[in-house]
């Protein structure tokens, strides 16, 4: 209660500056702060899912000092074995050499990201996210149509607004829009970025009443680029370019379950647990693709046989004294479309 009367004290402020137009803005931040976010791809309670950012094959620059080269050679090495925090370090301190180093910077940012995505502790998880930021935007300042540098920044946008109040995450996901575009367009090898690209689409698609009024009247609309159907494609593209990152199929699989395929979902799912964990990140992901299968067999058990019974194989023979015609049997639906679908 005492945190709703301090929100709506600030309201009235920005009224007594704005005007009717404020006090409007200020009314639908109070109502979108206290609804829940619908659509959202949820990952575990209290702990929201990061995208993993395993970054791809990276070529050293040749106009580099020797030195410089052989710390690069060795933070690549360190981050192919999954050791993070070790590869960040040799870029933190390439960067002391070379502040404008682009590799070292983007590279940074990702790696801070996924540190500081592993923290349940939110000051820790945004402290890592603050410097990341920091580190994609100079990357952005030497390359501002770098495919790696508008990934980076993305990146660290979407891992942020999971910590931010609804209003500013909100606005967070407008300014995404242009660099998860751009860094598919720079590098469309990259299934990390189609994997951002699609959830992010995925989520502005699925805003509810209150945001979208709030994006209208406060951010100036709704971004464009929000599909479920284009937003399944890329993840789909992310994960035929990487069939063994267990994280795309589960991505992909919860996508399947909203949109009511229930059979592809089942599908992927069995297709993910035959996918070794590589890290622990990976073990806790293999668990929840094994609880969400269960759930799922049983539900498109119950409709077989539901749709077995309204459509039998067999039509029932008539006696031939009674003249009646047989009805043909519908054919069952191939598809995988739930009836709300």
């Amino acid at each position: 209660m005492l945190a709703f009367f301090q929100l709506w004290s600030s309201c009235s402020v920005r009224f007594l500056r704005r005007g009717c137009r404020g006090l409007v803005g200020c009314l639908l931040l109070v109502a979108v702060e206290s609804a829940p976010a619908q659509g959202q791809v949820p990952g575990r309670a209290g702990k929201p899912a990061a995208p993993v950012a395993k970054v791809p094959a990276v070529k050293l620059p040749a106009a580099d000092p020797p030195a410089v080269r052989t710390k690069l050679a060795q933070a690549v090495s360190l981050a192919s074995v999954f050791k993070d925090s070790e590869a960040l370090a040799v870029y933190q301190d390439v960067l002391k050499t070379v502040p404008a180093h682009y590799l070292a910077l983007w590279q940074a940012a990702v790696l801070s990201v996924k540190i500081g995505s592993r923290y349940s502790d939110e000051t820790r998880k945004a402290a890592y996210f603050d410097v990341a930021r920091q580190y994609a935007d100079r990357a952005l300042l030497i390359q501002p149509k770098g495919g790696e540098s508008n990934y980076a920044l993305a990146l660290v946008l979407f891992n942020q607004a999971t910590l931010l109040p609804a209003g500013a995450r909100l606005q967070v996901f407008r300014d995404i829009r242009a660099h998860v575009y751009l860094g598919t367009e720079k590098r469309p090898d990259w299934p990390e970025a189609w994997q951002l690209r699609g959830r992010w689409q995925y989520r502005v698609a699925h805003y509810n009443v209150l945001e979208r009024l709030y994006s209208k009247l406060v951010l100036g609309g709704v971004p464009s680029g929000g599909d479920s159907r284009e937003a399944m494609a890329n993840l789909e593209k992310a994960h035929q370019m990487a069939p063994q990152n267990i994280q795309f199929s589960y991505d992909l699989a919860r996508m399947y379950i909203y949109q009511g395929r229930r059979k592809r979902a089942i599908a992927l799912l069995r297709e993910a647990e035959k996918i070794p964990p590589v890290t622990s990140e990976d073990l806790v992901v293999s668990r929840l693709c094994r609880a969400l299968l269960p759930p799922l067999v049983r539900a498109n058990a119950r409709r077989e046989k539901r749709l077995a019974r309204q459509n039998p194989s067999v039509p029932p023979i008539m006696p031939a004294t009674t003249p009646a015609s047989v009805p043909t049997p519908r054919p069952v639906p191939s598809d995988t479309l739930s009836r709300k679908q």
